[in-house]
């Protein structure tokens, strides 16, 4: 047996679940045996986005003792298209705590 742990972050809480699994097991066979699915219904394997810690893994991907297996929800907007608007409509954009430059 090992231990996983499984994530799914919602705007203004997150679950966490950790569990022992059986050696071999896979990403969504975790998921599917997590409860997460029926107490999250909108949680779609073949939508969301999987991850162990923090990088992207398919859903076939085999878990190792310790990882922390991520559900991803889809963004709301595209970072691309939002800097794209902003700079269209002149603002200026802020980096990190400094004053921006106009």
């Amino acid at each position: 047996m090992i231990n996983v742990e499984l994530v799914y972050a919602l705007k203004d809480r997150q679950k966490v679940i950790r569990m022992a699994i059986e050696e071999g097991c896979t990403l969504q066979a975790a998921i599917e045996n997590s409860g997460l699915l029926a107490e999250f219904p909108e949680i779609d394997l073949g939508k969301n986005k999987l991850g162990i810690w923090n990088k992207l893994a398919k859903p076939d991907a085999v878990l190792r003792d310790h990882d922390r297996v991520e559900i991803y929800r889809p963004l709301i907007a595209d970072p691309k298209e939002v800097r794209k608007q902003r700079a269209a409509e002149g603002k200026a954009m802020k980096k990190g705590g400094g004053e921006a430059v106009v």
